[in-house]
């Protein structure tokens, strides 16, 4: 293949850990990983990470240097049967004492079938197995597979990582960008390397002498809606989905939620604010909607994009068509008022905890009414600073 159709991601694919940002925590100088890739000892393992953060590179660096041999899998387009053609070639590989990494790609696509097939090979040490994932694997993998393996978790990669990526890619390719367009697209690709480097590569590829912020704009508007996720665009589109809900506009707000989605956002982000919604505008008109929310914000941990959308897009219909009420939500910030206001006023004695007997000798718990047994309606429960106080 011609190294030009090559993405720029595949082809400046660091091969050793010092050129490889942003996991610091996970590959440190005295980190069991990072000892054992140099003592040859990898252990078959899961890296748990979001898109972008260096899962498919880290394997790479892996077998780089263990000296194995690297087979790649991607469970989209995989099965048992190129399963069994990779446990051959493994074996045959044992005859001649090398080791056999078998990477696959988005492990959490593969059925429990597929995945209880690997448990031999790696059981036995046929294969080094190295997984990837951008979901939980407590819920993906199978715990049989899951226990004969070791779990690193790739963080996000902040915006210093990104900027030395994309100062390491300009360097291979010898083309110019100034600090502010590599601050701005590191930015942009909002924690994916992968994202920068596409955006770059197009960049590249277009003979432009040099890359300027415009220029990185007019890509990411053409390739994948210009939505800057630590911007200002983000609070105004999140405050307009927001709004629209509230307005009883549940077409504007689908709008605004899919602008966001096809923008690259976290769905987990917009699931956490409908659940925010659900209280503090449905609240008491329709306590179902909060059962709603949660369900999808659990919806959406367990799919990941684009398999959640259509939840959230249903969530977010139901929210908007639904009565409003904000009694719970004044209620609260009353009650944090006087809470700030008079500060740690004592609990009333009469109705104080009383596992003691010294408590009880104190006065705890005296001439409390058992509301089951006796008539407690003139029973007061606020600290007296506060009695008849009404929040709501």
């Amino acid at each position: 293949m011609n190294e030009e159709n090559i993405p720029l991601a595949d082809r400046i694919r660091p091969e050793n850990l010092e050129d490889f940002f942003g996991q610091e925590k996970l590959i440190g100088d005295k980190s069991f990983l990072s000892n054992a890739i140099g003592n040859d000892s990898v252990p078959s393992m899961i890296l748990w990470g979001p898109p972008g953060s260096g899962k498919t590179t880290l394997s790479h660096i892996i077998a780089k240097n263990t000296g194995s041999e690297f087979i790649t899998l991607s469970a989209t387009s995989s099965g048992k049967k190129d399963l069994v053609e990779v446990v051959a070639k493994a074996r045959n590989n044992q005859l001649k004492n090398k080791k056999t990494i078998l990477f696959i790609d988005e492990i959490h696509r593969w059925n429990k079938s597929q995945q209880d097939a690997l448990l031999p090979s790696v059981e036995k040490g046929v294969i080094t197995l190295i997984g990837a994932t951008t979901e939980n694997p407590s819920f993906e993998v199978n715990s049989a597979l899951l226990s004969r393996t070791r779990v690193f978790v790739l963080e996000k990669l902040s915006q210093e990582s990104l900027e030395k990526i994309i100062s390491r890619a300009v360097k291979i390719i010898k083309t110019k960008i100034g600090k502010e367009s590599i601050a701005f697209l590191a930015r942009m690709a909002n924690g994916d390397a992968r994202t920068a480097l596409n955006v770059l590569d197009i960049l590249f590829s277009q003979k432009n002498k040099e890359i300027s912020v415009e220029k990185i704009k007019e890509v990411f508007q053409k390739t994948h809606l210009l939505y800057d996720k630590n911007g200002e665009e983000h609070y105004n589109i999140i405050s307009a989905l927001h709004k629209s809900m509230r307005g009883g506009d549940a077409n504007a707000a689908v709008y605004w939620m899919a602008r966001m989605l096809e923008g690259g956002e976290d769905p987990i982000y917009i699931a956490r604010r409908l659940v925010r919604f659900a209280s503090e505008d449905v609240g008491l008109a329709n306590n179902t909607a909060l059962i709603l929310a949660n369900a999808v914000f659990d919806a959406c941990h367990k799919l990941g994009a684009p398999e959640c959308n259509v939840h959230l897009a249903q969530c977010v219909i139901y929210l908007s068509k639904s009565k409003k009420d904000i009694t719970a939500y004044e209620a609260y910030t009353k009650a944090k008022s006087d809470v700030e206001k008079f500060g740690n006023l004592p609990v009333p004695f009469h109705i104080r905890n009383t596992p003691t007997k010294l408590m009880k000798d104190l006065g705890y718990a005296k001439n409390y009414k058992y509301t089951p047994k006796e008539d407690s309606s003139t029973q007061e429960y606020f600290p007296k600073e506060l009695e008849g106080r009404k929040y709501f």
